[in-house]
């Protein structure tokens, strides 16, 4: 099944953003190639842009400490394991006291660099890491791979607590989850309800089926146009019945 998830706030959003961004540097950073270290480069630069956009840092130890209270309420319940409880709450505390050690800002180390300001400052310009531009990112870039491994772990570690956190709190809104099974037959669906005033959408197609989702939605009710997926083609209506997947998740 391809799965695609729709953020119904902003908060959401950015978790889901830094959350694919995580995924890439922490993929390129342990390659060899310069190429690849390059792409964890520009992606550490991409976290560190989402991340200064808002006071993410207390963002996320405000919503931890929502869902901690919200978890600790449910430890009388008989349908709830124990276990499984207190292992995501030591996850909360571990987490909430790791961001409460970062101190300053979130980037403020990436920041204090100048050699890597100066090379995300020639990376917003289109072919501005060239050798001739940077030489000594050029240089970097060709140093033994460990060492530009070891570089890249210097840099990434300190944002590790915020990684912990939101990998936590997306978590559970996965995990608390409202499935339908719904069935189009002429390229759109629509929803109205108290399940469309979610935190996130799961959207799953039968990976088979050549047809991707366009969705809009908001507290009161949801659209989802279907639509052929053709690459390189202008998007048409897939006219034929689909049936899918749909979750509501809510925090």
């Amino acid at each position: 099944m391809n799965c695609y998830e729709h953020p119904l706030n902003e908060k959401v959003r950015t978790m889901l953003r830094l959350e694919d961004l995580f995924r890439k540097i922490e993929f390129f950073s342990n390659k060899e190639h310069p190429i690849e270290h390059h792409s964890a480069i520009v992606t550490l630069f991409e976290i560190l842009s989402v991340t200064s956009r808002a006071d993410i840092k207390s963002d996320l130890l405000q919503e931890l400490e929502r869902q901690r209270k919200t978890l600790e309420s449910l430890r009388k319940s008989p349908k709830v394991s124990e276990e499984m409880l207190n292992q995501v709450l030591q996850d909360i505390h571990t987490a909430s006291q790791g961001m409460l050690n970062m101190t300053g800002k979130v980037g403020d180390n990436l920041r204090e660099n100048e050699w890597l300001m100066g090379i995300k400052q020639r990376i917003g310009i289109p072919g501005g890491a060239c050798e001739f531009d940077l030489p000594s990112y050029h240089y970097w870039l060709r140093l033994d791979p460990k060492i530009c491994r070891e570089n890249l772990n210097e840099w990434i570690t300190p944002l590790f607590p915020i990684r912990d956190s939101f990998k936590i709190i997306l978590r559970i809104l996965r995990n608390n989850e409202k499935v339908f099974q719904f069935t189009s037959n002429d390229g759109m669906f629509q929803k109205m309800g108290q399940e469309c005033a979610a935190h996130l959408l799961r959207l799953k197609i039968n990976e088979t089926l050549p047809c991707i989702p366009e969705i809009s939605a908001n507290k009161y009710g949801l659209t989802i146009h279907f639509f052929n997926a053709e690459p390189g083609h202008k998007a048409k209506i897939y006219e034929k019945k689909l049936e899918f997947e749909l979750a509501f998740c809510t925090l």
